[in-house]
């Protein structure tokens, strides 16, 4: 075994133990099903999925079922969840819905992304061993888990709350973020359509008041399911609140920002348009003016 796939392995371990600590701080006051808590079901369900799509995605050497997956694994457990727990809520059926909508939106549009495109450069390396791409699969079952956290717990929680100016007040965040998040989408996808703009960057609509408002936007969104799980939680069920912390640290730290501005830095940096663009557009949160 090289030392990549040596570090592959190690990280495979930790991942998985960081999953196994949100399932039992999650599943304190959850609702059971032969005496499984069905927070901790949904978790271990959201790794197994991932590994059992490995499989095929290793064998074929492929990540194009990658980001489909993610989408289905939310759905799938969150329906599930709403099916298997019992004396479901409005609170409960509202953040349900909310990310059914939100990951079928968002799965369908990168589904069609890498169709267009046939490939994901960011695989190119970690497809070669099958350590380090089991790797990223797994590490896709912590993003399910971490994302969803709030939500599932809402979900499976025994504390039952009537809605209540949180729920007023998550929905009305969950609303703009999915709104910016889809229209910046939209845009890009226009203007990445236009053969004219092949060796351009965007700088319209909301891309001209934000250089990411399609992140900032799934953050916002992710906090309004966040605020709206408040009134029923209690012990270590405050976990749910790693969700809108670890999707601002994985959008603005890891995954996100950092390889999309070095990506545009090394095809644009220098020139006299991008650099003003960087100066006057402000990173994530959109400038009102």
């Amino acid at each position: 075994m090289d030392e990549r796939s040596r570090k592959a392995l190690v990280a495979i371990i930790v991942v998985v133990a960081i999953g196994a600590f949100v399932a039992w701080a999650g599943s304190q006051g959850s609702a059971a099903l032969g005496g499984v808590p069905l927070f901790a079901a949904a978790v271990a369900m959201a790794y197994v999925i991932q590994w059992l799509v490995f499989i095929p995605s290793w064998a074929q050497r492929t990540e194009k079922y990658f980001d489909l997956t993610g989408s289905l694994t939310y759905i799938t457990i969150t329906v599930a969840l709403a099916l298997l727990t019992p004396g479901l809520d409005a609170r409960a059926l509202i953040v349900a819905a909310l990310v059914v909508v939100w990951a079928g939106r968002l799965g369908s549009f990168l589904f069609r992304r890498i169709h267009r495109a046939g490939r994901d450069d960011r695989f190119d390396e970690l497809k070669k061993t099958p350590l380090r791409f089991l790797n990223v699969w797994t590490i896709q079952g912590l993003w399910v888990t971490l994302t969803a956290a709030a939500a599932w717990i809402t979900i499976t929680s025994a504390t039952r709350r009537d809605l209540d100016a949180f729920a007023v007040i998550g929905g009305v965040l969950w609303l703009a973020g999915f709104g910016i998040e889809v229209v910046a989408d939209q845009q890009k996808s226009r203007f990445r359509a236009d053969p004219a703009n092949r060796d351009r960057f965007i700088n319209t609509g909301l891309w001209s008041r934000s250089r990411h408002p399609n992140y900032f936007g799934e953050i916002l969104l992710w906090v309004g399911i966040a605020v709206i799980s408040i009134p029923v939680l209690s012990g270590w069920q405050w976990i749910a609140l790693a969700t809108p912390v670890f999707v601002t640290l994985l959008l603005t730290k890891v995954s996100g920002v950092p390889l999309l501005e070095a990506k545009a830095e090394k095809k644009w940096g220098g020139q006299a348009d991008y650099e003003a663009y960087k100066r006057s557009t402000p990173v994530l949160v959109p400038k009102l003016r």
